[in-house]
């Protein structure tokens, strides 16, 4: 009798155990389900504040807006057709080829540029 009654009292105590083993999965899947749906509503959010941005630079970024403010703030004029030249009347190429033995052939070209070639970026220069 002592034996069944024993035996009695530890299936009830595996019983307790199980029942309280089951809660704390249960308890843990429900705080598991809870970080989920918080996730999900902060993706949301995101997303929304993407949306939000996406359509602030489409308004930002518009043709119209930014020539309005092209036209209120610099005095630029069109481009005119007689402001572009043709391939015909560029320089020729040079006809001095630097030699293959230079160290620095580009500065041995820059070197032998004169004063008197159109370039912007020469003029006034000491040789």
């Amino acid at each position: 009798m002592k034996l069944v009654r024993l035996l009695n009292l530890v299936v009830v105590a595996v019983l307790v155990l199980a029942a309280a083993y089951v809660y704390k999965i249960k308890f843990e899947s429900t705080q598991q389900a809870q970080y989920v749906a918080k996730l999900r509503q902060d993706i949301r959010a995101e997303h929304d504040a993407v949306a939000a941005l996406r359509a602030e630079w489409s308004q930002l970024d518009s043709p119209g807006r930014i020539q309005g403010i092209v036209e209120r703030h610099f005095a630029l004029k069109p481009v005119d057709v007689t402001q572009f030249d043709g391939f015909d009347h560029l320089p020729g190429r040079p006809v001095e080829v630097v030699s293959p033995d230079v160290a620095d052939p580009i500065g041995a070209v820059i070197e032998s540029l004169h004063d008197d070639l159109p370039t912007g970026s020469m003029k006034g220069r000491a040789h």
